[in-house]
């Protein structure tokens, strides 16, 4: 009995190490964050607002924010796992030019925000994102939420939780166990990963308008699982793949353009329905 104890012992505390390990190694596998903070002036971009989203465990969230033109939406905008506000500048700025409005957010320890990203601050501060947006005077009706990469499940969540417009998913993942088994087959543990986002559960609670965008040649995050999520999602909903697009290239292959069309779409629907 006391040798049986002992392995109940070793084994318990070897299953508790290699969590910590996990949870230790998944952050540096997971988040690349550019940790300088520029503001909209030093990025160069004008008719950007630098707002600062004060979370209820202390730490300090920066977003930028462009107004929208009147009768246009704002793209409320979770970013990718790496770079931070000053390095989708350029993104902004297409929207700007489009008249969309923009509220864009980067996580704890990206670009000038305190603390540490995990999908637990990153999905609560994303929700106080959105609340501040409607607090600041853009009803949920106009507003569409956009996740890229891994903000794509931070934008599933937020969808999930509040009244949108739309919701734009931009390389959707099923999980983010799965992406871990594809790229990280050799690493034991995945089973105890915290920041698990799985977008396969998520997306049943979303009933807003869905449009996915996904390169087909993505290598990063394999198109079979933008196909997965479209399939799981609700109706209406629009699946745009484009051939010979990577992860984050699919721009030059018209995916601004799909994206606008899908906007104006929804907004035209909009006016449709508000007719006697």
């Amino acid at each position: 009995m006391k040798l049986v104890l002992k392995l109940l012992v070793g084994v318990a505390v070897a299953m508790g190490l290699l969590a910590l390990a996990v949870n230790a190694l998944q952050k540096r596998l997971m988040y690349f964050p550019d940790t300088t903070h520029f503001t909209p002036e030093q990025a160069g971009i004008s008719g950007v607002t630098e707002r600062v989203i004060e979370t209820a465990d202390g730490a300090r969230v920066l977003a930028w924010q462009a107004p929208a033109a009147p009768g246009q939406p704002t793209i409320l905008y979770f970013h990718g796992n790496a770079g931070s506000l000053e390095t989708r500048v350029e993104r902004i700025r297409k929207y700007m030019a489009r008249g969309l409005g923009v509220f864009m957010m980067t996580y704890r320890g990206f670009g000038g925000s305190t603390g540490s990203p995990s999908e637990a601050a990153n999905v609560a501060d994303a929700k106080q994102a959105y609340d501040v947006l409607v607090a600041s005077g853009v009803p949920a009706e106009d507003i569409i939420v956009y996740g890229e990469s891994l903000g794509s499940s931070v934008a599933v969540q937020v969808a999930a939780a509040r009244s949108v417009a739309g919701l734009v998913l931009d390389a959707p993942y099923t999980s983010m166990v799965d992406l871990a088994a594809l790229h990280y087959p050799h690493i034991p543990g995945r089973w105890f990963m915290t920041d698990r986002y799985e977008t396969r559960r998520h997306i049943a609670g979303v009933t807003a308008p869905l449009l996915i965008l996904h390169g087909e040649n993505d290598g990063i995050v394999p198109v079979a699982m933008g196909r997965e999520v479209f399939a799981l999602a609700h109706a209406p909903k629009v699946l745009k793949t484009f051939p010979g697009a990577g992860h984050d290239n699919h721009y030059k292959y018209g995916s601004y353009e799909a994206l606008y069309a899908w906007i104006a779409q929804l907004r035209a629907e909009k006016l449709t329905a508000k007719e006697p």
